[in-house]
């Protein structure tokens, strides 16, 4: 192998040669295409399947071993998404504790920070497992060669494209222009030829294909598994096809399918905390990777949790006052009295708080965010007393629901917002719900980016943002390992 070749995206995606450096060995659990070419079972494509929820996981050190400055010892979404953005700093009290992170919270990071190269090894590697699942799957042949139902099949199947779509949804939003590799690459030689940056235009359209696809698979039902309900269902699939839309500002789709969620089983819950504190019991969480304590062989706890004890992910003061008064919403995201990020935790007593195997799940998409959607696409439509419905449905759940305290909202909280018939008030309105709302939930940053004001938010929240910040850089790793076919974004 030759030497300029690095573990990446070139590495990543190939299935057959043994790629091992210093950062990295085959995850347990995976199951190379040329294993499974020996012995396709059933067991192997299950396992294939399930590997490749794992780049979800809070789980530490998936690919490397305390490889901080690679990025690459938990996922870095509430780094990208939320300490970059107004909402969060990298810690309670200011030190020069990993400052990789300080560089991206202050916008001087360059192509070389961890940051951006973990979350393009996070995405490609679930990309590469779950590539080799539907190379399986889509085989004419695969029913009579392991024994797997036509049922089976097509549930595993509809998982797998909502799980390639997520990872490309999260690398299109970041990176813009990607790679769009949708085969187990086998060579160096293809490893090359595919490692070419696909037109995000194109990779939307894959990302809006592969959720068609998937929708048409999985079962008419709130879960896909009554024993398993962690694994992907039609309302996940649906709620990304919205979401997939709402990006591309595809307004008129976005309202039908939220409107499918509901009869699926999902729902505001009358508790706001609820959607953190209870697993699969609850009517509003979509889609949540099942993080397990104790599980073996290999771990599946939360890991996040860990750097929590060491004083990382705090509150900024502009997100503190952001909250309108008596909000129950920011006592449940963050206790600022006892320094615990609720929310992360999954408790309201700091119950989790530096335990590196946590049970607590991790939340992608939920019910209230789906109805935001919504909420935003009838605005841009011209449908004002429908969004400010929809926002007034979620500050009435918020004012209705019972405190982190024990007790209710005093009278007048979070009253409703007056008819309008005023697009950029009702923008305004909706900006606003949406940061108590998903506070620290990884929205933040990606949605002042898609709305186009993150210069100005960032600007007047004082940080360095630059109109090339709208996109992160491509590693510069990435693009030494292509030997210049990949290219970098511009101003990087």
């Amino acid at each position: 192998m030759k030497n300029y070749i690095k573990i990446g995206l070139l590495c990543g995606i190939i299935t057959l040669a043994g790629c091992e450096d210093e950062l990295t060995k085959d995850p347990v659990g995976l199951t190379t295409l040329e294993q499974a070419n020996t012995t396709p079972t059933l067991a192997t494509i299950e396992t294939s399947v399930r590997s490749s929820y794992d780049l979800l996981s809070n789980r530490l050190n998936i690919l490397a071993q305390w490889d901080w400055g690679g990025g690459l010892v938990f996922q870095n979404d509430y780094v990208m998404q939320d300490v970059a953005s107004d909402d969060m700093e990298k810690k309670w009290n200011p030190d020069g504790d990993q400052p990789w992170i300080d560089d991206l919270n202050n916008f001087t990071f360059t192509s070389t920070n961890g940051g951006p190269n973990g979350l393009w090894k996070y995405d490609y590697e679930g990309i590469k497992r779950i590539n080799i699942a539907i190379f399986h799957l889509t085989n004419p042949d695969i029913e009579a060669i392991t024994g797997i139902t036509p049922e089976r099949k097509n549930q595993l199947l509809g998982e797998a494209y909502f799980l390639r779509s997520y990872y490309y949804f999260s690398l299109v939003t970041n990176f813009g222009d990607v790679p769009l590799i949708l085969r187990p690459v086998q060579t160096y030689q293809e490893a090359f030829e595919v490692a070419v940056r696909e037109d995000k235009a194109v990779v939307w359209n894959q990302i809006k294909g592969d959720l068609a696809l998937a929708k048409g698979l999985l079962p008419n039902s709130k879960f896909s598994s009554d024993t398993e309900k962690w694994r992907v269902s039609k309302g996940a699939v649906i709620a990304l096809q919205a979401k997939a839309e709402l990006y591309t500002e595809n307004w008129s789709a976005v309202p039908s399918l939220v409107d499918e969620l509901a009869p699926l089983g999902f729902s505001l819950n009358a508790n706001y905390f609820d959607s953190f504190s209870t697993e699969f019991t609850d009517n509003e969480v979509i889609f949540a990777f099942d993080h397990q304590t104790n599980a073996t062989p290999t771990k599946r706890g939360n890991g996040i949790c860990a750097p929590l004890g060491w004083g990382f992910f705090a509150p900024s003061a502009d997100f503190l006052a952001s909250f309108e008064p008596n909000d129950p919403r920011l006592l449940y995201t963050v206790d600022v009295a006892h320094q615990n990020v609720n929310k992360m935790l999954g408790s309201l007593d700091g119950t989790n708080k530096g335990n590196d195997d946590a049970p607590n799940n991790k939340i992608y998409i939920r019910y209230a965010d789906a109805l935001l959607w919504k909420a935003e696409a009838l605005n841009e439509q011209g449908d004002h007393a429908g969004a400010i419905a929809i926002i007034n449905q979620i500050r009435s759940r918020a004012r209705n629901t019972v405190t982190a305290t024990g007790d209710f909202a005093p009278a007048g909280t979070l009253p409703d917002r007056p008819a309008s018939t005023d697009g950029a008030t009702v923008k305004g309105w909706l900006i606003s719900e949406r940061r108590a709302e998903l506070g620290f939930e990884n929205q933040r940053m990606l949605d002042l980016k898609r709305w186009g004001i993150a210069k100005q938010v960032m600007t007047a929240h004082g940080k360095n943002f630059q109109d090339r910040h709208y996109l992160y850089p491509i590693p510069q790793s990435e693009i030494d390992a292509s030997a210049g076919t990949l290219t970098q974004n511009e101003g990087y």
